[in-house]
């Protein structure tokens, strides 16, 4: 069942009353949807239409071959920012090819049942990268926001702010004003009524206010000329050979990217109904999604949490609720084109300032500050990167890094200690144990023996300032050895022969077990005792010289 759609599972008992919930629960995320894809799609530099193509064609494969009952797919804010940086520097063809390549992957990812490998992601990572966008997403609304009359703002965070505040003496008071009156609805709407969603009270009220009242701002129609009425046909992108190799890395950052948002969308979505969501399955959706949606002129998709949340309250249950919401959009593209093209552009910033602000996660930022050290450092390191340099820099340093803090710290959980003797038994100075151990040194290696760890093994005869005629090493509590534990092994032993010294090793749990078989070490070592006795062990000591 791993790779089947819960679409066809949830149909074997569907009825008209789950029809119904879901049909209203699919009108309520359409609508909600129509101004955040106009919004993401602006973000992100291409046409607001391009986001309702999205919201459309993606969302409904999404839901249609999808692993999750509820999810809700289409252009998300986690996007915004490479998609801005591919469109800056290949192009709408070099964001089509992009996207493509991006959907294939995400195929491969689902076939080869790798949705469950993404949770080894660390939480520093995702909070750090995800803070970045919400911050870059909140720079790029500035302008629109208080209708500054500039030219085309920089890309770079820093020259971005600062030709913001060389422009700031253009602002546009009635801009700035539609924009406060957006954000206070914004806010203060889920207060009074969560029935209708606050991005489309907002967006209504906004737009109607400002044709009412006359005011002068820039609106959709304004900038990007008419929408059109429906989908374009389906096409290829131009494309080169040589493009396939320039754009494969922002490609792995879009899967990525992709894969990361809707699977904790899913995981999200379970929490709230109860269920499971198949994750290979949904990899392969979101894959023929993104590989669907640019040859309709739309961007990259993934699951939405915002969205799927609002279809869980609204009463969505199956993922007929996702198709209705494609549906709606679509019949926004066709019907309610002039509508529209009279929205504001300072009250899609506004929405967008609020997506960013939830986007952020800023508590749990502050909560990670607060943690671990190391866990500080990989979320500043990622935060930053993904700010200041590129958002798939900040994801490979993020998670290299993250790599060598977990592998010192399972390093420093392993200790090589001497022994407590007193558990060899309480018989007495004069017992034959006691007598057994004189000339014997006895250390417990505790912990995963992996190459971080290694080195430990190495300096412990070097802190012996005698030389026994056997070294006990007692290995219970060794749950994991690899290949570097087991050459420190090896030249434990070649040093321990130098000395005319035995090696006996106890307790050896199963995988170190397997490990010094199938690499015939077992029969390279001294002794190899299975068994915790360390009276077994000392009958292995040679007699004393």
């Amino acid at each position: 069942m791993i790779l089947v759609p819960k679409l066809l599972t949830t149909l074997k008992d569907y009825d008209r009353s789950q029809f119904a919930a879901d049909a209203m629960a699919g009108v309520v995320v359409g609508v909600v949807a129509v101004p955040l894809a106009l919004a993401f799609a602006i973000a992100s530099g291409v046409s607001p239409d391009r986001g309702l193509y999205t919201a459309a064609v993606a969302g409904f494969l999404i839901s249609a071959l999808g692993g999750s009952r509820v999810q809700i797919g289409g252009p998300t804010g986690a996007f915004v920012v490479i998609v801005y940086g591919i469109v800056q520097q290949f192009g709408l063809d070099g964001l089509a090819l992009c996207t493509i390549l991006a959907g294939g992957m995400l195929v491969v990812m689902g076939l080869a049942r790798m949705g469950t490998l993404l949770k080894f992601i660390p939480y520093p990572v995702t909070t750090g990268f995800t803070s970045g966008i919400a911050l870059i997403i909140l720079s790029s609304q500035v302008k629109d926001l208080l209708g500054l009359s500039m030219g085309s703002v920089p890309v770079e965070f820093l020259a971005k702010w600062q030709a913001y505040l060389g422009a700031i003496g253009t602002s546009s008071a009635p801009a700035a004003a539609l924009s406060a009156f957006t954000l206070a609805v914004l806010w203060l709407w889920p207060k009074l009524d969560r029935r209708l969603p606050s991005p489309v009270v907002a967006l209504v009220l906004a737009t109607w206010l400002a044709h009412a009242l006359g005011l002068s701002v820039e609106t959709i129609g304004a900038r990007f000329g008419h929408m059109p009425h429906g989908l374009p046909a389906p096409s290829l992108p131009a494309w080169h050979a040589g493009d396939l190799a320039r754009l494969w890395r922002p490609a792995l950052t879009v899967a990525l990217l992709a894969a990361i948002e809707s699977l904790l969308s899913a995981v999200v979505a379970d929490g709230m109904i109860g269920s499971r969501h198949r994750s290979s399955m949904e990899l392969v959706a979101q894959g023929v999604a993104n590989l669907a949606s640019p040859l309709f002129g739309g961007i990259p998709a993934t699951g939405a949490i915002a969205r799927t949340a609002t279809n869980v309250k609204s009463g969505g249950r199956t993922p007929v609720a996702g198709m209705i919401h494609a549906a709606v959009v679509l019949l926004t593209l066709l019907y309610a084109a002039p509508l529209v093209e009279a929205v504001p552009l300072c009250v899609l910033a506004a929405i967008l300032v609020i997506v960013a602000y939830h986007m952020s996660e800023w508590r749990s930022f502050c909560g990670l500050l607060r943690g671990p050290r190391s866990d500080a450092a990989v979320l500043l390191a990622t935060f930053l990167l993904t700010v200041l340099v590129d958002l798939t820099v900040a994801v490979e340093v993020g998670m290299i890094l993250a790599a060598f803090l977990f592998m010192r710290r399972m390093a420093e959980m392993t200790e090589v200690d001497p022994a407590a003797l007193e558990r060899a038994g309480d018989e007495g100075a004069d017992s034959p144990v006691r007598a057994a151990l004189e000339g014997v040194e006895v250390y417990d290696l505790n912990g995963p023996f992996f190459f971080g760890a290694a080195g430990k093994l190495r300096e412990v005869l070097d802190e012996i300032h005698r030389t026994p005629r056997a070294f006990v090493l007692q290995m219970a509590n060794v749950p994991f050895m690899d290949a570097s534990g087991l050459r420190a092994l090896e030249e434990f032993q070649a040093r321990c022969r130098k000395r005319r010294t035995a090696l006996i090793l106890t307790g050896v749990g199963p995988q170190p077990l397997r490990v010094l078989e199938r690499t015939g070490a077992r029969a390279r070592l001294d002794h190899v005792l299975t068994g915790a006795d360390l009276a077994e062990a000392l009958q292995r000591v040679p007699p004393a010289r």
